[in-house]
């Protein structure tokens, strides 16, 4: 009669010999490691902005508020990505990437409950979001020089907003994890270098806590929804 220990070491050796092919595959197949550089725009009117904005802190509960319309801006970052020799069409990739898509001064509209209760000029804020995507699943057609391809995977998304009409450090963050896709064409100039343009997609509803009472207190507490198109061109090396 098998004692647990018996059975644990049995159902253990088998998931070992039925895994050890495709980790083994994985592991000597180093066949196209790369790093690239990209530079884009963020393109904010593609999108809604900062939309479905939840009024939290000092409001009365159920308060919203109109979208919140962002401004273009440079973004830039970095890639490192690997496709695998068994699997030539299918890759890992992880990136990293800066934005500045400050809040427009613009007239904002106040719903409570029940209904609207009035609306009132804001003056712009600046806002950054730094987006670092660990693990995006790309998927390429690798039979010419160039090659279309996606990718998809989680985003960890760090937003922080800064009112500049306060004298004061009334910055707020917020830290959540949501959407990163892209979809794009990449051209190889040569065996070891590639040039690509590529489209992203990002989706995440941030929370932006209002600051507790100091020299810094801000009662302007919100949850939106920040949904971003951006449009980049990068340089790849490729070993």
């Amino acid at each position: 009669m098998y004692t647990m220990r018996t059975i644990t070491a049995l159902i253990g050796a088998t998931l070992l010999a039925i895994s050890a092919p495709a980790i083994l595959s994985l592991s000597t197949a180093q066949a196209e490691t790369y790093v690239a550089g990209q530079l884009g725009v963020t393109l904010p009117s593609i999108g809604k902005g900062l939309s479905d904005v939840d009024l939290t802190g000092s409001f009365i509960p159920g308060s919203t508020t109109s979208d919140q319309a962002l401004k273009s801006s440079i973004m830039y970052g970095g890639k490192i990505g690997h496709y695998f020799r068994a699997a030539p069409w299918f890759g890992l990739e992880a990136e990293i990437y800066r934005t500045t898509p400050h809040i427009k001064q613009q007239t904002v509209e106040f719903r409570g409950p029940n209904g609207p209760v009035g609306s009132a000029e804001l003056a712009g804020v600046h806002m950054s979001v730094l987006t670092l995507a660990p693990l995006n699943l790309s998927f390429r057609y690798h039979k010419t020089r160039l090659q279309p391809y996606v990718a998809i995977g989680p985003g960890i998304f760090v937003a922080k907003i800064k009112d500049p009409a306060l004298s004061s450090d009334n910055s707020q963050s917020s830290t959540k994890l949501g959407l990163n896709a892209q979809i794009g064409l990449r051209y190889y100039v040569t065996r070891h270098v590639t040039m690509f343009a590529e489209g992203k997609y990002n989706h995440v509803r941030f929370n932006f806590p209002e600051t507790p009472p100091g020299s810094s207190f801000n009662l302007f507490g919100f949850n939106a929804t920040y949904n971003m198109v951006h449009v980049a061109f990068g340089v790849s090396y490729h070993f």
